[in-house]
């Protein structure tokens, strides 16, 4: 944990102090042209795995990839500001400064270019961000035959989950990187050793305390985990059970100002050095404490805030960045706050255990027209774990985003030569409103086991009915190639047979729930041409297709 730590904010050689001065301001700057690293030597500013997160999506290193000049960031520093955070995609740092005179001496450096007040240092006692999501304890587990999803079965089975876990994606070598507000007991639960057993818990790293403990502070963090990582038969399974994870603390909790997206970014930034595929973000800003600080509806449209921005960025590395939509659908705000604004970012609405729309679903469109959220998953009465580590129903998109992001990182598993907009159009190609939506559901709410299909190539008529695709070529010589869409799981027998009904090739397959098996019968050239027969045999039914041999 402490070498990710140590290669990732290397960057930042600067003691944290106690908090001093009434603001917070964010400061950018003109250029990186004496930054002391270079693209040449990319392994001292990102991980391998970024690196190949890169080269596997065809993406080139650019100049936002380089660090900050550490120059620059004590040079303000040295007029008296007090570090708080700093951003290589925006070019800057943010400080507290505690009057106008240094202020002025900051906006005076020759290097700096731009910027804006991100912040007051009061904090009142206590904040209501997280207030909507109420929890209640549980009622009866649901079970499948194979294993016992227990309280979680339907926010798994709604998305069409099941399936691609029979099948044997839970996540497994994909890299989620989680930006909350704390994750207090995540360490000792039971609920979560499974990630500490496995060493699948890479690197954690508080922004807004300036250290690696995150097993404090605001428990909404570990909630939103919970829903992806929590691995007990017979209580609770997450969406990605097997995946890995980082923990980021970006939000502070207690207070709400604009500085916490700057957490935000830094937060991203990470997930990215580290080579993370996806980012979760159960978070958003509109609305805050102080009103000189308030974004207008017109900010949100995904080029404007610095959340949006950093989060369009984060894609663009080659990220799945999944973001909570927000809950003010029955506020006066009503509409999705940033970062789920980015034209990138998939914004998660909230649904209820019927997939009937939550009424505190922030809605869309974005300010410039884009369809969001983009689309929905349970999020009202969703099972999660509490700080006592007992199962509780949650409301808030805080927990729609996170099971949804659970779930793209299993279809992502099972495409792993796709890029992370592939897995981002596939998800809401296979949703129930893709061809009508609409500002409460966006596309509504995905099948992952339909964009399973969809990516590997096969659309099936019904989900709910087997079907055998097209056998192709036909008429054929040497060789055909087919496909046998299954709704249940089953064994399945694929024979090709003659025109008297004899056996010249057979295949033997288990196939999962919503799953799709392929088959290739080879060595054709010295049959006779003539009828022939695809049969497939499964407890579904008996399907068949004619074909025709040729010549050789």
């Amino acid at each position: 944990m402490r070498k990710i730590q140590a290669l990732f904010l290397i960057f930042v050689p600067f003691a944290c102090f106690a908090q001093s001065g009434p603001k917070q301001y964010w400061i950018q700057f003109t250029d990186k042209n004496n930054t002391p690293f270079e693209l040449s030597q990319p392994l001292e500013f990102l991980s391998q795995r970024a690196l190949d997160r890169r080269s596997a999506q065809a993406i080139n290193l650019s100049e936002s990839d380089l660090p900050v000049d550490p120059a620059y960031i004590q040079a303000v520093l040295d007029e008296g500001t007090i570090y708080l955070t700093h951003s290589k995609w925006l070019n800057s740092v943010s400080v507290h400064i505690p009057d106008s005179a240094i202020l002025q001496a900051v906006l005076d450096l020759p290097f700096v270019v731009n910027h804006s007040a991100v912040g007051k240092t009061e904090k009142p006692a206590s904040n209501s961000k997280f207030d909507l999501e109420i929890t209640s304890k549980g009622g009866g587990a649901i079970s499948t035959p194979e294993e016992d999803y227990g309280f979680a079965f339907n926010q798994i089975d709604m998305l069409g989950g099941i399936g691609l876990h029979e099948a044997g994606f839970k996540g497994e070598g994909m890299l989620i990187a989680v930006l909350d507000a704390g994750f207090p007991h995540v360490d000792v639960h039971s609920i979560f050793d499974s990630l500490h057993f496995n060493n699948r818990l890479i690197s954690t790293w508080d922004f807004v305390a300036q250290n690696d403990s995150v097993y404090n502070d605001h428990p909404h963090g570990m909630m939103v985990l919970s829903t992806m990582a929590a691995y007990e038969p017979g209580t609770m399974i997450g969406t990605a059970p097997e995946a890995s994870y980082l923990l980021l603390r970006t939000e502070d909790a207690g207070t709400e100002y604009p500085i916490e997206e700057d957490y935000w970014v830094a937060g991203a930034e990470y997930a990215d050095s580290a080579g993370a595929d996806i980012i979760n973000s159960s978070l958003g800003y509109t609305t805050f404490l102080n009103p000189i600080f308030d974004h207008t509806y017109a900010d949100m449209d995904g080029n404007t805030t610095h959340g949006a921005i950093g989060a369009d960025i984060a894609a663009s590395k080659g990220i799945l960045v999944v973001n909570s939509a927000g809950n003010s659908g029955a506020s006066a705000w009503q509409y999705i706050g940033t970062p789920a604004d980015g034209d990138s970012v998939l914004a998660i609405g909230a649904v209820d255990a019927n997939g009937d729309y939550a009424n505190f679903s922030s809605i869309g469109p974005s300010s410039d027209g884009d369809i969001k959220p983009n689309v929905c998953a349970q999020g009202q009465q969703s099972a999660i774990i509490n700080e006592s580590g007992e199962v509780v129903f949650g409301n808030g998109t805080s927990f729609s985003s996170p099971i949804l992001a659970g779930m793209a990182a299993c279809l992502w598993q099972a495409n792993p030569s796709l890029t992370n907009m592939e897995i981002f159009h596939a998800i809401e190609e296979s949703a129930h409103k893709f061809t009508n939506p609409d500002d409460f559901y966006g596309n509504g709410i995905p099948n992952f086991a339909m964009a399973n299909l969809i990516l590997s190539g096969f659309t099936p008529s019904n989900l709910d009915e087997s079907e055998l695709f097209p056998i192709y070529p036909n008429p054929f010589v040497n060789s055909i190639d087919g496909a046998f869409y299954s709704s249940a799981k089953q064994d399945v027998v694929i024979r090709l047979v003659n025109n008297l009904g004899q056996e010249m090739k057979r295949m033997e397959a288990a196939v999962g729930e919503t799953c799709a098996v392929t088959f290739r019968f080879t060595g054709l050239q010295n049959m006779s041409e003539g009828i022939y027969y695809v049969q497939v045999e499964s407890d579904s039914g008996k399907y068949q297709q004619k074909m025709v041999k040729l010549r050789y």
